[in-house]
């Protein structure tokens, strides 16, 4: 063989090896090995549950092998990879799923709808050679071919972990890593990338639990506390009016963006539909606003129908910051926020509901105080013991 054909000959081994370089410059998914001799040609260390990801495109057949390698958070659990053709998340993913079933573990298909799993099904990829095993370190590896459409070069993939129970499927934790297990994936370049919307969606939906907790759960319940119980003290006239408008306007305000947050959340989130919340936060937005127009039209102290727009505008205050905190419950189990999340708000309501036991009491004292004076004062006069005047 001539020089040049040694040397031609020497690039085809270096092209041919490039893809196991390139896997070999992923990190640890490079010293996987598989049973039934699979190899591939490219892999990638996921950033989330310690994941990775190998695969094998061929782009002439648009054929996607890929082995999937996680571990579940028990033995014996559950795990997922799959693509979604139509966003990032969960709703539209085309997954497979590997179970444990008779001491091993088989593959079911899942075209995911809504965030609901639902029953296996058919994907809308062809799918083959679909296999999940258990390695002795506890990791599940998860294998399967897919026919893509022509020219696809980039997929959004979604991977998940989760437990069984009494041999079926339990839901997974709802913690960080799991809520952006998300990301891109190049079938040809071998990169693969974290998304960012996963991660992005999360903190709108903690934005709005934050706004919304600390409107109308804590600032409306403030606001009425003043308006309640520093009335009653001679020396907070008008002290007590202006706190309780600044809370009230303010916790409105803030409350609002909430309101708007979870608007666009919604509208992110097509096919998701959390009924309850959601009619409980109109209602408190409609009724809220109500509360500040009416602030406008509150007639002067001395005006007959003083009576009946203190009735309407106590009954709807109480109303607005009793479902507001019902909501925000319901929504922190919507989010499956951290206990300490909950246990923080349950403490600083817990708070705001003991000042107003105590201040209940002493205001209470005081009224009863005052209507004692008030008596003697009429039973004296009444008894023609008159003050002196000149």
């Amino acid at each position: 063989m001539s020089v040049l054909g040694v040397f031609l000959a020497s690039l085809l081994v270096a092209a041919a090896g490039a893809p196991a370089r390139v896997a070999a410059a992923g990190g640890g998914c490079a010293a996987e090995r598989f049973t039934n001799n699979r190899v591939y040609r490219a892999c990638s260390d996921l950033p989330r549950l310690g994941a990775a990801v190998h695969w094998t495109y061929d782009a002439a057949a648009s054929s996607l092998s890929v082995a999937f390698v996680a571990a579940p958070p028990s033995p014996g659990g559950w795990v997922a990879w799959g693509l979604n053709p139509t966003g990032s998340g969960m709703a539209g993913t085309q997954a497979l799923v590997a179970l444990p079933k008779g001491g091993g573990y088989e593959v079911q298909t899942f075209d995911i709808e809504t965030y609901a799993l639902g029953a296996p099904g058919k994907l809308k990829y062809p799918t083959a050679d679909l296999a999940a095993e258990a390695g002795s370190d506890g990791r599940v590896r998860l294998f399967g071919t897919l026919t893509l459409q022509n020219g696809t070069g980039e997929v959004n993939q979604v991977w998940q972990v989760g437990p069984v129970s009494g041999g079926n499927m339990m839901p997974h934790d709802m913690g960080n890593d799991n809520k952006a297990a998300t990301g891109k994936l190049n079938l040809v370049t071998g990169a693969a990338t974290s998304s960012s919307a996963g991660g992005s969606l999360l903190r709108k939906k903690n934005t709005h639990g934050i706004l919304n907790a600390v409107s109308w759960g804590l600032l409306l319940p403030m606001g009425a506390i003043f308006a309640r119980y520093l009335k009653t003290f001679k020396s907070a006239d008008p002290a007590w009016f202006y706190l309780h408008v600044a809370c009230q306007l303010i916790g409105y305000g803030v409350g609002v963006s909430g309101w708007a947050t979870g608007i666009h959340l919604g509208n992110l989130s097509k096919g998701i539909t959390y009924s309850v919340h959601r009619n409980i936060g109109i209602a408190v937005f409609a009724l809220g606003t109500l509360q500040v127009f009416a602030l406008f039209l509150r007639p002067k102290k001395d005006h007959k129908y003083r009576v009946y727009w203190n009735a309407y505008h106590h009954s709807v205050g109480y109303t607005i910051i009793i479902l507001g905190i019902i909501n925000i419950f319901k929504g922190m189990s919507i989010l499956q926020v951290e206990q300490k999340w909950k246990t923080g708000y349950i403490i600083a309501i817990s708070i705001l509901g003991g000042i107003a036991v105590i201040l209940e009491v002493v205001t209470w004292t005081i009224v009863l105080q005052r209507r004692k004076e008030d008596d003697k004062a009429y039973n004296g006069a009444s008894n023609g013991h008159l003050p002196l005047s000149m």
